[in-house]
């Protein structure tokens, strides 16, 4: 797991973001918010216990994409547990063909990972700037990590956002996936990397 702050000012309260593949901050450049922010990702092992959550009173986690399955086996191993638990555009079941994306198309895509490739995925997903820089053997590497790790333990959420044209992780897998924790669902305009100009990190956790 890699970690990099997006804000750090010593506030009382954290946000803690699991991205999501090989994305890092992009997605969530235009957010707003007054908490410290601590970005991981990088799936490739989920050992880090994170230390850094001693120094704050509370912490609110908000899990997007792969890094919803992430953040639940990471919290199953750590035993830590949130204050609040928000789920953006993703499954506890990342390679699954009915809850998630079928793994041998997870296989094709790390398969033919490139730098031309990678750019696509990003269109696809809703990315807004040019693709990050990504190491290709680190980017695969991490998706087979995700297909040999399986599902996540089961974690009640108190918020699940699912995008109506989600391209990458499908809408309806996302709703397959969800349906017993319907209460928590709310369905949002856009495609998989769902945050605009504007939103504060807030609206994401209510």
């Amino acid at each position: 797991m890699k970690r990099q702050w997006l804000t750090r000012s010593g506030t009382a309260e954290l946000t803690l973001v699991f991205g999501g593949w090989a994305l890092g901050a992009a997605p969530f450049a235009d957010l707003t918010g007054d908490k410290d922010l601590l970005l991981v990702d990088d799936y490739t092992h989920l050992d880090d216990p994170l230390s850094e959550l001693a120094l704050y009173d509370r912490f609110d986690l908000i899990a997007f994409s792969f890094g919803v399955a992430s953040a639940g086996h990471w919290m199953s191993m750590a035993g830590f547990l949130p204050a609040h638990l928000t789920a953006v555009s993703g499954t506890l079941s990342p390679a699954d063909a009915e809850k998630g994306i079928a793994p041998d198309i997870i296989r094709r895509t790390a398969d033919k990972l490139c730098d031309s490739s990678f750019a696509k995925f990003c269109r696809r997903a809703g990315l807004q700037t040019p693709a990050p820089t990504i190491d290709i053997n680190v980017a695969r590497a991490e998706l087979h990590a995700v297909i040999n790790r399986g599902p996540a333990p089961e974690h009640r959420f108190d918020r699940i956002w699912i995008p109506k044209q989600d391209w990458i992780i499908p809408t309806r897998a996302q709703e397959a996936a969800w349906k017993q924790q319907r209460q928590a669902i709310r369905h949002i305009p856009g495609s998989h990397i769902p945050f605009r100009a504007g939103q504060s990190w807030a609206e994401w956790v209510a």
